[in-house]
């Protein structure tokens, strides 16, 4: 199943996407990463849905990968005598760690790594910033607030803290637990919430042990302020826009997006965005067209995937929305605009041997008459420098680690594919690539395709060879009889 795209598609399983058929019909709609949100379901519900994607990966003949997404921690109030209270403008409000029940003046917040935190003029939010308080005086165990915007508060509602780096781990234990069930599940990406730090991204990839690539989602002003230390201790980067516009103002964050994309395309790292794209399709079959211009301008900055969550979990129309996000990822790719900006946006630092064969790669593509560039890789590395410099031309990466293949699938234009064994010979390796552009569609026998490679082979980190080879097998041994 070829794409006519070149981004991915991440969509999220849940209780709309919980069956085979709904599974396999999201795929082929178009989703090629599929999201298990952590923060919902129990560990046997997650289970079933890792198992009947894996079920379709083996249907489909085509590698599929699986992001585990960790639910971080929460940070919620106490519960009200009346079950919520009204704050007005300009009265006072305490926050503190009785857990007596909250009436209009004081409610519990039981988290003193917060208080520990605060200073005066520090601002909660409450219920995704509905409401906004300035504290004017604070302690070890309790905070005294101005209410600066009111509203409704009500039981266990959420509290963010936008200004301050709270002393809190990005991994609560529930997150520890969930994270080993996700590597033994077998999951390819983490996606670790919370994330305020390099030193938080360290933690999970320590635990991970290799299991999985670790993603860090930037829902934090903090995350934003570490944004390149973090960056380098990733994998791969989520802008979670949801909590990222609770804690920052509205306007702040489509620069930041755009800010953090560019410099993951830089690095040569995925990243993904994420939250309300297509929000209306949860109880709509059609969008907003403000959402398809969302969808589209993170594609025109080149994101290497967009994502579905609750339109994919638990909406009405979940292949509806993929099939949605498909079609605009066609049109925007098709736009010669689209191709302007991707070219005007390449700032790599080339430093390496690697650098430039995929530069040299790329460069011979799309000056001559080749059809794709073939890239033979054991960790993923020169597939992933290959799609930094998002060719004109498909990406077919090859390999005979599955994982390898399946972690591959969140980055942009890659066509993945499994060889039969570890490729010991590049004549071989010249022939499995003609193969795979020939049956994928993406050559003929009369065509020309690039070959990169390390020599020696199934050595990570070795690219050193660049080859442009005809697809028909008979000059392929013509011209290299041995």
């Amino acid at each position: 199943m070829r794409r006519l795209r070149n981004v991915k598609i991440v969509a999220t399983l849940g209780p709309a996407s919980n069956d085979y058929d709904t599974i396999r019909g999201l795929f082929e709609a178009g989703a090629d990463v599929f999201r298990m949100n952590m923060s919902h379901g129990t560990h046997e519900e997650q289970r079933v849905r890792h198992a009947i994607v894996r079920q379709v990966e083996k249907d489909m003949g085509r590698p599929i990968a699986i992001l585990a997404d960790l639910q971080g921690p929460k940070l919620r109030c106490g519960v009200f005598a009346a079950g919520a209270a009204e704050l007005d403008e300009g009265n006072p409000f305490r926050f503190d760690l009785d857990d007596a029940p909250g009436e209009s003046h004081r409610v519990c917040l039981p988290h003193p790594e917060i208080f520990a935190a605060l200073k005066p003029g520090s601002s909660l939010l409450v219920n995704d910033g509905k409401i906004s308080l300035r504290v004017v005086e604070c302690g070890p165990d309790f905070a005294d607030c101005v209410v600066e915007v009111g509203g409704t508060i009500s039981d266990r509602k959420g509290v963010n803290v936008p200004d301050v780096v709270l002393p809190l781990a990005a991994l609560s234990e529930k997150d520890r637990a969930d994270l080993e069930f996700a590597c033994q599940l077998g999951v390819d990406w983490l996606a670790l919430s919370f994330v305020q730090r390099p030193e938080d991204v360290e933690d999970a990839r320590e635990l991970a042990h290799g299991r999985a690539a670790v993603l860090s989602k930037i829902e934090k002003p903090a995350a934003v302020d570490a944004f390149d230390a973090i960056l380098e201790a990733s994998d791969g980067i989520m802008v979670a826009r949801g909590d990222l516009g609770v804690e920052l103002p509205v306007q702040a964050v489509p620069p930041i997006q755009k800010r953090l994309i560019h410099s993951c395309r830089r690095a040569g790292k995925p990243v993904i965005v994420a939250t309300q794209m297509l929000e209306s399709m949860i109880e709509s079959p059609i969008p907003t067209r403000a959402e398809v211009s969302d969808v589209a301008n993170a594609i025109y900055d080149g994101a290497d995937a967009v994502m579905l969550s609750a339109e994919s979990a638990a909406g009405a129309y979940p292949i509806e929305a993929v099939t949605t996000m498909d079609k605009v990822a066609i049109e925007v790719e098709q736009d010669p605009t689209y191709r302007e900006l991707i070219e005007a946006s390449r700032k790599v630092e080339r430093t390496s041997v690697a650098d430039g064969i995929v530069a040299a790669a790329r460069e011979i593509a799309e000056n001559t008459d080749i059809k794709a560039i073939c890239c033979f890789t054991q960790s993923g590395t020169t597939a992933v420098l290959t799609a930094r410099e998002r060719p004109r031309v498909p990406i077919i990466a090859l390999t005979p680690l599955t994982g390898t293949a399946r972690r591959l699938c969140l980055s942009w234009g890659t066509n993945c594919f499994l060889t039969a064994g570890e490729v010991e010979r590049f004549k071989t390796a010249v022939v499995s690539a003609a193969r795979a552009a020939r049956s994928s569609g993406f050559a003929t026998e009369d065509d020309q395709i690039v070959v990169t490679a390390g020599v020696p082979f199934n050595v990570p980190g070795t690219t050193n060879i660049l080859r442009v080879a005809p697809c028909a097998e008979r000059l392929i041994f013509a011209a290299d009889p041995e």
